[in-house]
């Protein structure tokens, strides 16, 4: 097996050469197997170990375990302790999560803070196979289908190749000492039972099923790289991005004949689930929309909005003083005094210094709000009614500035000035407010 380990690690691995290794260990057979394996090869490696004590005294063994070997082997040693069970309540989280969240947060944190490379896991084909199977019963779609990555940012799985079998036996017959973890004997957890009663039955069915297995996830994998490659052609001709904003042209989109499936490749990652919800969008009426934890999918006419949620408060001000010559939050704009008016855009405003009373207010708009449109001699306009001849959408309207002088409307932001504000005959100062 290490003859096979070693030329898997630098045929599918070359990039981890001089690199800085962490390698995470329980105390199992899996991780003290790869221990052993990566001890015997020219890397730079140190051991983190997480204690969730979740089995009292056995938890506090498997950390002394680990430690005594990595001291009699001059391995660097890192270790921490959770309260699992207490952070799973907090965030009404399983055990099982709420573990992976912990681990997986601090590896990261010490890769940052000891200038570490990369973290390997001990994950091998049995696992993949179970979790396989997980995501099976759960109903997924073709990423729970490909199995858990060999890489994945900077977590690697060097093992996967391997069955539990293989490693067993290379334990056994190389004197590998290991923690047996009491849990795993039982069937409280989806995947030991998985394990235990479904995987056996496999097996026996087909005595070279694991291998018949990665072969499969193997053409799943070709499927999956097929699929992306189509998604980011379609994507750009369906796709506009704007800021933070994407558009999905619906004219474009309803073309083709699967664009449910595009719409889930390139949406999931953004957190939605109600994919029903999100298909009837496509056709429904304008306005409506789905929302995912940090974004929304707005219809607008005859587009798709994704654009994330805001954070700002929406009755939060932001005062300008006199003396402010530029602004850079929440909106970036330019203050300063001209002696003459330079071609008007939407972009820039010019007024009259002294009709100005400071400070400026920049808030957002709100449902009410009135103001006197540039070029209208005196006339009031609802500020939602030039969002409808603008045709602007929801979004764009919550994205909508005001600026204000004493509660009187100097500026629709990027859209209309004032009437009441603007240049006279008789003015002697003239104030230049750019949006940039």
């Amino acid at each position: 097996m290490f003859s096979k380990f070693q030329d898997h690690i630098v045929s599918r691995f070359p990039f981890l050469e001089s690199k800085k290794l962490f390698l995470a260990v329980s105390g199992g057979l899996d991780s003290m197997v790869l221990l052993h394996l990566m001890k015997q090869l020219p890397f730079e490696i140190a051991v983190l170990h997480c204690n969730f004590q979740l089995r009292g005294i056995e938890s506090f063994g498997d950390q002394e375990f680990v430690q005594k070997y990595c001291n009699q082997n001059d391995i660097p040693f890192f270790t921490t302790q959770f309260d699992t069970k207490a952070f799973a309540e907090d965030y009404k989280l399983s055990t099982q999560v709420a573990a992976r969240e912990l681990r997986y947060s601090w590896f990261y944190e010490l890769l940052d803070e000891e200038n570490f490379d990369y973290i390997l896991t001990a994950h091998h084909a049995d696992d993949n196979l179970e979790t396989f199977i997980i995501n099976l019963t759960r109903g997924t779609g073709l990423d729970g289908l490909t199995g858990i990555p060999e890489e994945n940012d900077r977590i690697i799985r060097p093992l996967l190749p391997f069955s539990r079998e293989e490693i067993l036996k290379f334990a056994e017959g190389n004197n590998i000492e290991w923690r047996e973890d009491s849990s795993n004997a039982s069937n409280k957890y989806l995947r030991n039972k998985i394990r235990h009663d479904l995987v056996p039955v496999l097996k026996e069915i087909n005595p070279n099923f694991l291998d018949a297995f990665q072969k499969t996830q193997s053409y799943l994998q070709e499927s999956q790289e097929m699929v992306e490659d189509a998604s980011i052609m379609i994507y750009q001709q369906v796709a506009r991005e704007e800021g933070e904003d994407i558009h999905f042209d619906l004219n474009q989109l309803k073309k083709l004949p699967n664009y449910k499936s595009y719409l889930y490749q390139w949406l999931n990652e953004f957190g939605f689930t109600a994919w029903n919800d999100i298909y009837d969008l496509v056709k429904g009426q304008s306005g409506k929309q789905v929302i995912s934890s940090a974004f929304r999918l707005l219809k607008n006419r005859e587009t798709l909005i994704l654009s994330p949620l805001s954070e700002e408060s929406e009755n939060e001000e932001f005062e300008i003083q006199e003396n402010d010559t530029e602004v850079n939050f929440p909106l970036k704009l330019r203050l300063c005094n001209v002696d003459h008016i330079s071609i008007e855009s939407n972009k820039a405003i010019f007024v009259d210094s002294e009709k100005i009373r400071f400070p400026l207010i920049l808030r957002k708009w709100n449902e009410g709000d009135v103001f006197h449109p540039f070029g209208m001699q005196g006339k009031s306009k609802k500020v939602s009614k030039l969002f409808k001849d603008e045709k602007l959408s929801l979004i764009e309207k919550e994205k909508t500035w005001i600026l204000s002088s004493d509660n009187q409307i100097v500026w629709v932001v990027g859209l209309r000035q004032d009437e009441r504000f603007k240049i006279e005959n008789t003015t002697n100062n003239i104030l230049k407010i750019e949006l940039q």
